[in-house]
């Protein structure tokens, strides 16, 4: 006779082999987003991006097999989860001061103003707010990675987490180019400018190629900002957590449950590690790889269930908001640094 004990174990084996053709075919994807970010022309685009554009071309035209979709959604949960926590390892709480009070207070008070203004304005403009609250996130906190890691909370469809990168990754890169162009217009210090780089721009890796176009300063500063930002994930998906279950009605299905994002508690954990300087500096280009690369495994998953029919029905209003949104947080993210001088 089969006991339930032995029929649990004897299915372990079989849930674990699952995951395994779509984890290797998200890891694959990942892998050739690293390499084309090596070639000249695709190295301003992030290995994150890279790979959801790769697992979308994949899966709108030959399809995602069947036999990958487990390891597809092993990716979009557990995966990813395990990459924004990693992500606290790159971030001190010492290179949070560097900044400076004005400076932590520009870039706090440019990202509460960024993500409220995306989200009225994705009302008024008949947005859908869990598409709009994605937009909101990307823009104002770090990009590719706060939309996703938003999503945990969010729950929006998959095609409207590709759209929100999509408007990340567009806006984020224009500003790379042409911020560099508008420092010198500005006159602005080498600290100024890196200030405005990392309080405004949507991605890290954009962060970087534009701060450093100013000089070590500037690069330093910008690097350092842009940290900052992503600091403010923590506390920010919490709130949205928060928020999620009280606009949940009690009859609607986990009306009861609050979506608690345990990553998070994490990731700050692993910026209370990094803190401490346990973490050898040999080890942290180690620790940035394997970040992105798990990233770019959640997000390749991401484009394995993305239908483009989906999305470009959506139209052009969420585009709309997202060059909204990006023109906001830049012409703040100044505002500020020039009326308090930030960062001198």
């Amino acid at each position: 006779m089969t006991t339930v004990s032995q029929i649990s174990t004897a299915d372990e084996p079989a849930k674990a082999g699952s995951i395994l053709p779509g984890l290797a075919l998200t890891c694959a994807i990942a892998l050739a987003a690293f390499g084309l970010h090596q070639l000249p022309g695709l190295g301003f685009l992030s290995p994150l991006i890279l790979a959801i554009v790769l697992g979308m071309a994949l899966h709108n035209t030959i399809g995602t097999p069947a036999a990958a979709l487990s390891g597809v959604k092993f990716g979009l949960r557990r995966v990813l989860r395990a990459g924004i926590v990693l992500l606290g390892l790159q971030l001190t709480l010492s290179q949070v001061g560097e900044v400076g009070w004005s400076g932590a207070a520009v870039i706090v008070v440019t990202l509460v103003s960024t993500f409220g203004f995306t989200k009225w304005l994705g009302r008024i403009i008949g947005v859908d707010h869990k598409l709009a609250e994605l937009i909101a996130a990307g823009t104002s906190i770090c990009g590719a990675s706060a939309v996703i890691a938003t999503n945990t909370v969010t729950r929006a469809r998959d095609e409207d987490v590709a759209y929100a990168v999509a408007c990340v990754t567009v806006f984020g890169s224009l500003s790379m180019v042409l911020l560099p162009l508008a420092g010198d217009a500005f006159g602005l210090t080498p600290q100024a400018y890196g200030l405005w780089t990392g309080a405004s721009i949507h991605e890290v890796a954009q962060v970087v190629a534009a701060a450093f176009q100013g000089g070590e300063a500037a690069g330093h500063i910008g690097t350092i900002a842009k940290l900052t930002r992503v600091l403010m994930l923590a506390p920010m998906v919490l709130a949205l957590g928060y928020a999620a279950t009280r606009r949940r009605k009690p009859d609607q299905a986990g009306g009861g449950s609050v979506p608690v994002p345990w990553f998070v508690f994490g990731f700050m954990a692993m910026v209370g590690v990094a803190s401490t300087g346990m973490v050898p500096d040999a080890a942290m280009p180690g620790v940035v790889f394997t970040t992105q690369f798990l990233l770019a495994v959640a997000l390749a998953s991401m484009g394995l269930e993305t239908d483009l029919r989906k999305l470009a029905a959506k139209g052009l209003r969420p585009a709309l908001l997202g060059a909204a949104a990006w023109l906001f947080i830049l012409v703040l993210a100044l505002a500020l640094i020039l009326l308090t001088g930030a960062a001198g």
